[in-house]
């Protein structure tokens, strides 16, 4: 059992600050049109600083990364997304990108620790002592997040669309970024979570090459569909083939797929390699 102060309470504490950014903004909307501005982006930064306390305090219980159970898969997967949010989120902070993105942490973190079975099997030493294996989930993993906010951006697109479409230029509507703005964050997103997912592949075949019998087929095959979907859009997009309102739903679309294809990623971890079984005895 993890101590309650230093792993799920920190977690809990970072939900709650992210739900009272995602609330903080809707009331600033419906009572001035508009998002919250600074005051979210400091919630979502606060909940930030809490959740990366949580995801260390376990990734030191575990001994490594803590992506062992659906739970940690959620909880990295949100804290990728607002990394990336925190760094761009800059030159958007009077844009409805942190409304978004508080939204999006918080239904991923607390739909993560409200439901027992997610975090029902704790599992240490998942990756032994072979920092690749750690390293390419971490990867792996990271890009999802990326490919979250992808998802956020490709909804706000979607939005300042139709505005722009049914003429409606007042209220909230004049708190999204422009359409050209959306769509080159949108294609820089693309092709940096591509890069990053081949990079996780890349340093996974390392070790795989090595022993293929510690390759898991349906981990692999899970995470090598979702990279060649993306990299299919992405070359779509490049070529001019897949533009505007098809480039948005597409990838909208690929992330819902992304996230359920975390469920056989997940599950091929049950099985613990004897290295990481032999570590954990010790």
């Amino acid at each position: 059992m993890f101590d309650a102060f230093t792993d799920r309470t920190w977690l809990w504490a970072a939900a709650a600050l992210y739900l009272v950014g995602f609330v903080q903004g809707t009331v600033s909307l419906l009572r001035h049109g508009g998002p919250g501005g600074a005051a979210t982006y400091g919630l979502i930064a606060a909940g930030y600083v809490l959740q990366l306390i949580g995801l260390g305090a376990r990734g030191r219980v575990v001994g490594g990364c803590p992506l062992g159970n659906t739970l940690e898969l959620c909880q990295f997967t949100a804290w990728s997304a607002i990394t990336l949010y925190l760094m761009v989120g800059v030159n958007f902070r009077q844009s409805l990108l942190g409304y978004f993105s508080s939204c999006l942490a918080a239904a991923l973190t607390l739909v993560s620790l409200s439901i027992p079975g997610w975090d029902a099997e704790i599992r240490r030493h998942i990756f032994g002592d072979n920092p690749w294996i750690e390293l390419h989930a971490a990867l792996a993993v990271f890009s999802y997040g990326i490919f979250a906010l992808l998802a956020l951006t490709s909804v706000l697109f979607l939005l300042r669309n139709r505005s722009l479409k049914q003429k409606h230029f007042g209220g909230w509507n004049t708190f999204l970024p422009s359409i050209l703005d959306l769509d080159h964050m949108g294609v820089r997103l693309l092709a940096l979570g591509v890069a990053i997912l081949a990079a996780s592949l890349a340093v996974g075949s390392v070790y795989w090459l090595r022993d293929m019998s510690t390759v898991n087929l349906t981990k692999l095959l899970a995470t090598v569909a979702v990279w060649f979907c993306y990299t299919a859009v992405l070359g779509l997009r490049l070529r001019g083939w897949l533009l505007a309102q098809r480039f948005a739903w597409a990838s909208l679309t690929l992330f819902l797929a992304a996230l359920l294809s975390l469920g056989p990623v997940d599950g091929s971890r049950h099985d613990v390699s004897p290295t990481a079984a032999e570590t954990d005895r010790r």
